[in-house]
């Protein structure tokens, strides 16, 4: 039996959804038997918890008029649902100060996901890796406050942000450059997963991890608590019972709605490489994302992996990065991502990842 990958996440999952993509993505942690997830911490950014983000930058604003909050309502909806208490807690609402901010000034409420952090880590029997996706202060904060436990513990961290080109500065480095500047300056083993190219975040190219889910009709086919939790999510509900609401079979006209819409995606390869397994074209010409254990032969495993590089940071938060080539020795400070062809990738992950979700069964789970 495989053992199991410890994992701690930090993600910018909101109630209601900002991107429901996290929402989305998070089942994962969940349900692979490969992961042993330890603890989730909330980022929150707090001009995202007004109706408005009235900023300068129109990345930032949302004309839906949502208020929101940090998402304890679905971190409760999927512990309730996979019979779960995986711990929660928010980090901080502001941005630091500077990269060497242990931000022990900011509200007490806020600090609870950087405490987290620092226990789960005391706590854990091995190393773990940690997987940011959002503003990455929260783990900034922790290894600012105690770098020995930090190095001793993380196996590596595995960063989501940033361009593969540093003249597009990319969402989740905006929201805290300096969280950014203080991992990449930082002793700690980071895995970087460009979002964006320097075409912008919705662009393709052979380091960045984007690619578009066209529709998610495939969610008609998931486990029916599963598939009402994603209806709450993608439309934006915001029910009081929110418990009682994924025990609630999804109204046909939800499912509908749910048909149309398209997902961009952005986190699929970091959950491939923390949970051990391959993007595969089977003998019979389908493509699924398996266990590397499970490959036969006459399985072809396709590109996604993670290469040598050193990574420059500067002031903005924006980084450069140069390989080393794809030579193994000791094991580098700093890896990028490399996925081949970036329009195989995607058409390789639009049959394989809602295969996955289809597959995705709630059971008892032994904390």
């Amino acid at each position: 039996m495989q053992e199991k990958t410890s994992v701690i996440v930090v993600t910018d999952m909101y109630h209601p959804a900002q991107d429901p993509g996290d929402n989305f993505d998070i089942l994962t942690a969940y349900s692979l038997p490969e992961i042993d997830l330890l603890a989730v911490i909330l980022d929150v950014t707090e001009k995202f918890r007004s109706p408005y983000a009235n900023d300068n930058n129109p990345m930032f604003r949302d004309m839906r008029g949502l208020g929101r909050d940090p998402g304890i309502v679905p971190m409760s909806q999927l512990n309730y649902i996979y019979n779960r208490k995986v711990p929660f807690a928010p980090g901080p609402f502001v941005p630091m100060k500077g990269p060497d901010d242990t931000m022990e000034d900011t509200p007490a409420y806020g600090q609870r996901g950087i405490c987290l952090m620092l226990e789960t880590l005391r706590r854990a029997a091995g190393q773990v890796e940690v997987l940011s996706f959002g503003s990455a202060r929260t783990i900034a904060a922790a290894y600012n406050r105690e770098p020995d436990l930090m190095l001793e513990k993380v196996r590596r961290v595995h960063l989501s942000a940033g361009s593969s080109d540093p003249g597009f500065l990319e969402w989740n480095v905006l929201l805290d450059p300096n969280a950014i500047r203080c991992l990449l300056d930082s002793r700690l083993p980071v895995a970087l997963y460009p979002c964006a190219t320097g075409d912008g975040p919705f662009a393709y190219g052979r380091h960045n991890s984007f690619w578009l889910l066209p529709n998610l009709s495939f969610v008609r086919d998931m486990h029916p608590r599963l598939r009402r939790y994603l209806a709450f999510a993608f439309l934006h509900e915001s029910r009081m019972d929110f418990l009682r609401a994924v025990e609630e079979e999804a109204r046909a006209e939800q499912l509908a709605e749910l048909d149309g819409m398209s997902h961009n995606v952005w986190e699929t390869a970091i959950w491939a490489e923390v949970s051990g397994r391959a993007l595969v074209r089977r003998a019979d010409g389908s493509f699924r994302l398996l266990p590397r254990a499970l490959c036969k032969q006459g399985d072809t495993v396709l590109p996604g992996e993670l290469v040598p590089c050193t990574a420059i940071v500067y002031d903005n938060g924006a980084y450069e990065v140069k390989l080393h080539g794809k030579e193994r020795g000791s094991l580098p400070q700093r890896w990028l991502y490399e996925r081949g062809d970036p329009h195989e990738n995607e058409a390789a992950l639009r049959e394989a990842l809602p295969a996955l979700y289809r597959s995705f069964d709630i059971c008892s789970h032994k904390e």
